[in-house]
């Protein structure tokens, strides 16, 4: 069954910064689309960042490009979110999902939209105070 769960979301100050993390188990970990996500109340779900856990095609929303990075360790099955110059507007729900193909699809590309991912962690939250 897969699983997927996120920590180290929290309270910060503008400028500040933080690292979340998303532990996965249940499935073939390096061939998979792996995204994060965030939701702000009141707004819809955007995608934040996304990597094909079989090496590369990281891609990143604008509103986050050259402040959050998206990483992996694949040996310990997590995928992480350095989140850097945070902004009172980070403020929302921080959630980790995944796209799992059958082991025999070639993934060219991550989907961006979160329509494209069928497994999702609980969330953490993420609070940046001005």
């Amino acid at each position: 069954q897969v699983h997927l769960a996120e920590s180290g979301g929290g309270s910060v100050q503008a400028g500040g910064s933080l690292r979340l993390s998303c532990a996965a188990s249940g499935y073939t970990y390096n061939h998979a689309c792996m995204g994060w996500f965030r939701q702000a109340p009141g707004k819809e779900r955007e995608g934040i960042a996304t990597i094909y856990t079989g090496g590369g095609r990281i891609v990143y929303a604008d509103s986050v490009k050259g402040r959050f990075t998206i990483s992996q360790d694949t040996a310990k099955r997590t995928l992480y979110l350095q989140m850097s110059s945070l902004k009172p507007e980070d403020t929302a729900m921080y959630y980790c999902a995944a796209d799992i193909p059958p082991i025999t699809t070639v993934i060219i590309a991550c989907a961006a939209a979160q329509s494209g991912y069928n497994h999702w962690g609980q969330g953490t939250q993420v609070t940046v105070s001005s």
